[in-house]
C-alpha cells in the first residue's frame, strides 16, 4: 500500500505527541490528502465551534501518491474550519513538504488544543518535537524560514510556516512552505497563528517504498509523464508562460473582472500577462520572469520565478528584494492587477513578493483592495481611515502600501486583513463585496462563464475556481467544447468537475495534470500504488463521496443553501462589453437542477438516500 500507515497527533495544549495508525477503513473510502483530512475534521469536531478557538483542529495531510514517482506527485493539503468562511477550508499546495512529511513516515499531522506560547514542530522521521517559538513569532516567513534552517544546520529540512499577518489576525492568511509555495485560501494560516504553532520543519530520510506492485505502478507513471509531455497545455503552454497563459485569453473573451467586478475586460491586461513577463524591460533590459520552476516530482514545470527592476519605485531602497522570488500567477495577476485595475507588472511583483513573505492570499487580497477602492470612490472610506493613503483604481502606490500594511498588520491593513464581506458590511456597503460564503472570486467573470457561476456558488469552500473548473471545458475545450454562454447542461458539468478535483486533490497529485489526463489515467496509478481495485468508477464515486461530506459539514456550521448564491451584481448587472455583452449570470436556471443530481433536498441538504447511497 502506499499509505504510510500512521498518523501524528500533536496536543499543542498538553505540549504531548502521539503515533497512532491510519483508518484504514477510511482510507479505502477517502483515500488520502483532501478526503481522508476532511473525514477526520468531520469526526473529530464540532462544525459549529470557533474556527480560531482550541476546539479547531488543523490537519496537514498527503495522499498516497505525495513523495512517488508519480508526475506531480508533491501535494499535501492544510484542512481545518475556516475562519473567513465559516465553512470547511482545504488549501493544496505543492513545493516540497508534502513529500517529505510522506518520506518521513507520515501520513498527515493532527493539531489539537492551542499552546499558551509560540512553538514550531520540529519533525525528523519517528523522532517528533515541540519547540519553543518566541523568538520566531513576530519574523516573516522569510526570516522564520532562515532562522529555523539557521538553528538546525539541514539544508535539506523542509518549512511551512506562518507570517506576521497570520499572527495579527489577518482572515485570509495562509500557511507558506519552501518560502513561496502556498496553502494559499480561506485563513488556513490564521488559524495556525492562533494555536501558537509559528511552523512545522520536517526531515524524512525513509522514502516511500511501500508501492503495492512497483512493475506496474512504473509503467502507469511512464505513461502518464508521456501524456503530459506530448499535450500542448502540460507540455508547451504551462511550462512556458503558467497559468498566465490565461491572461490575454480570458480577457478577449469579456470574462476578466475588472475594477471590483463592474467590468469584464481590463484595457492593461496585456501589460500583466504572461506573455509581458517574458518581455525585456526598458529600464534595465531584464525581463521579469527569470524561470520556470517545478515542485516536487513534477514534469509540468507551471511555476514562475521572478525579479523586480531594482529601480521601480516598490524596491528602489529594498535591496531584499532584488532577488529572485516566486513570481506571478494567473489568480494573483488579476486580483492584484484588473480588480484593482492596476496594470504595473513590477508594482504587482512586489505585492505578489510580500503576499509570499508574510503568507496572506494574494486573491482575497487583491480583490479586498479592489471593494475597498469602490468603497473610497463612493466616500464610504477617506484619507482619515486610510491615514491619507488614497485608495483610487489604477494606483501601484495604494496597491503597494496595502501590501504593507496587511503584511505587517497595520493601520488600515486591519481592516483590510478582515476580507471584503467583513470590509464592506464595517463600511455600510455590504453589496460591494464580492463573495460567496464570504471568500472572494477568482479571475473568471461567471456572466462570460456561466458554468463558474454554479461552481462558484457551490463551491464548499467558498468562491473557488480549482473545486470546479468548469473553464477548461468552457474555455479551453478539455475534454469537450461547451458553450461558455448557455446554461443547458451546465449543472451535470459542475458536478462531473467538482466530484473529479475531489478525488485528484485527494491523490496526491497537481490538479494541473487534468489539462492532459482524464481519470483513467490517474486511476491505473493509484491501483497500482495503493492496491485493492481502485478504477475510475470507483474513484469519481469517491470524489462524490467526498464532495458530500464537505457539504454536510458546512450544513451541520449552519450554511444553507441560502449560501449558494452570486452577489448581486453579477445576478443583475449585465455585461456591457464582450462575447457575453447584455447577460447576467443565470444562476437561477442552474441551481434546482444541480440539487436533483446531487441527490440533495430543495432547500440544499444531503438527502437520507444519497447519505446511504455513499456511506456518509
Amino acid at each position: 500500500m502506499a499509505w504510510a500507515g500512521k498518523i501524528l497527533r500533536v496536543n499543542l495544549t498538553a505540549g504531548e505527541i502521539s503515533p497512532e495508525p491510519l483508518n484504514m477503513d477510511w482510507a479505502r473510502d477517502y483515500l488520502g490528502q483532501r478526503g481522508l483530512a476532511s473525514k477526520y475534521l468531520y469526526e473529530e469536531i464540532d462544525p459549529a465551534c470557533d474556527a480560531l478557538g482550541p476546539e479547531n483542529k488543523l490537519i496537514m495531510a498527503t495522499g498516497p501518491l505525495t513523495g512517488t514517482m508519480a508526475s506531480t506527485g508533491g501535494r499535501y493539503s492544510v484542512v481545518t474550519k475556516s475562519p473567513l468562511t465559516g465553512a470547511i477550508a482545504c488549501s493544496n499546495s505543492g513545493g516540497f513538504i508534502g513529500a517529505e512529511i510522506k518520506m518521513a513516515g507520515w501520513d498527515m499531522i493532527i493539531f489539537e488544543g492551542a499552546s499558551a506560547t509560540p512553538v514550531y514542530l520540529y519533525l525528523e522521521d519517528d523522532r517528533a518535537e515541540l519547540r519553543p517559538a518566541e523568538t520566531l513569532w513576530g519574523k516573516s516567513v522569510w526570516d522564520t524560514d532562515a532562522e529555523l534552517h539557521r538553528m538546525h544546520q539541514d539544508p535539506e529540512l523542509r518549512i511551512a510556516c506562518v507570517g506576521r499577518s497570520a499572527e495579527a489576525g489577518c482572515l485570509y492568511a495562509g500557511v507558506i512552505n519552501d518560502l513561496h509555495r502556498a496553502a494559499g485560501r480561506s485563513g488556513v494560516g490564521t488559524v495556525m497563528a492562533a494555536k501558537g504553532l509559528k511552523a512545522v520543519a520536517v526531515r524524512g530520510t525513509r522514502g516511500v517504498g511501500n508501492i503495492h506492485d512497483p512493475m506496474r505502478f512504473l509503467q502507469a507513471t511512464e505513461q502518464g509523464k508521456k501524456v503530459l509531455a506530448d499535450n500542448e497545455v502540460t507540455g508547451q503552454g504551462l511550462p512556458t508562460y503558467g497559468t498566465q497563459v490565461l491572461m490575454n485569453v480570458i480577457n478577449e473573451m469579456g470574462a476578466m473582472p475588472t475594477r471590483n467586478m463592474r467590468e469584464v475586460q481590463f484595457e492593461g491586461a496585456h501589460k500583466i500577462s504572461g506573455e509581458a513577463m517574458h518581455e525585456p524591460r526598458p529600464t534595465d533590459q531584464r525581463p521579469n520572469l527569470t524561470t520556470n520552476a517545478a515542485c516536487f516530482g513534477c514534469t509540468i514545470a507551471c511555476g514562475r520565478i521572478s525579479r523586480i527592476d531594482n529601480g521601480h519605485f516598490t524596491v528602489e531602497h529594498k535591496p531584499k528584494y532584488w532577488g529572485n522570488s516566486g513570481g506571478l500567477e494567473y489568480e494573483a495577476a488579476w486580483a492584484l492587477g484588473s480588480d484593482t485595475g492596476v496594470d504595473d507588472l513590477e508594482a504587482l511583483t512586489y505585492a505578489n513578493f510580500l503576499c509570499n513573505e508574510d503568507g496572506f492570499d494574494p486573491i482575497s487580497f487583491g480583490a479586498t483592495v479592489a471593494a475597498a477602492m469602490e468603497l473610497y470612490e463612493n466616500g464610504a472610506i477617506t484619507d482619515a481611515h486610510t491615514d491619507g493613503l488614497q485608495l483610487r483604481f489604477g494606483s501601484a502606490e495604494a496597491l503597494s502600501r496595502c501590501a504593507e500594511l496587511v503584511a505587517a498588520g497595520e493601520g488600515f491593513g486591519k481592516d483590510l486583513g478582515l476580507g471584503s464581506k467583513r470590509l464592506c458590511e464595517k463600511y455600510g456597503q455590504p453589496e460591494l463585496s464580492m463573495t460567496v460564503k464570504g471568500q472572494e472570486f477568482p479571475a473568471y467573470d461567471p456572466r462570460g462563464i456561466q458554468g463558474m457561476g454554479l461552481a462558484y456558488a457551490t463551491s464548499n469552500r467558498g468562491a473557488c475556481h480549482l473545486r470546479g473548473y468548469t473553464v477548461s471545458s468552457e474555455v479551453l475545450g478539455i475534454p469537450e467544447k461547451t458553450d461558455p454562454l448557455t446554461t443547458e447542461g451546465k449543472p451535470e458539468l459542475v458536478k462531473a468537475f467538482q466530484d473529479a478535483a475531489a478525488m485528484v486533490d485527494s491523490s496526491g497529485l497537481c490538479l494541473f495534470t487534468t489539462f492532459a489526463w482524464t481519470p483513467d489515467d490517474i486511476a491505473p496509478q493509484i491501483d497500482a500504488a495503493c492496491g485493492g481495485g481502485w478504477d475510475t468508477e470507483r474513484l469519481l464515486e469517491m470524489g462524490e463521496r467526498i464532495w458530500n461530506l464537505e457539504r454536510d459539514f458546512n450544513n451541520r456550521a449552519g450554511l444553507t443553501g441560502a449560501d449558494d448564491t452570486l452577489p448581486k451584481r453579477l445576478l443583475k448587472e449585465a455585461a456591457k462589453v464582450g462575447p457575453a455583452k447584455g447577460r447576467a449570470n443565470d444562476l437561477g436556471e442552474m441551481l434546482p437542477r444541480y440539487y436533483e443530481i446531487r441527490g440533495w433536498t430543495p432547500d440544499g441538504q444531503v438527502s437520507e438516500t444519497t447519505r446511504q447511497r455513499l456511506r456518509l
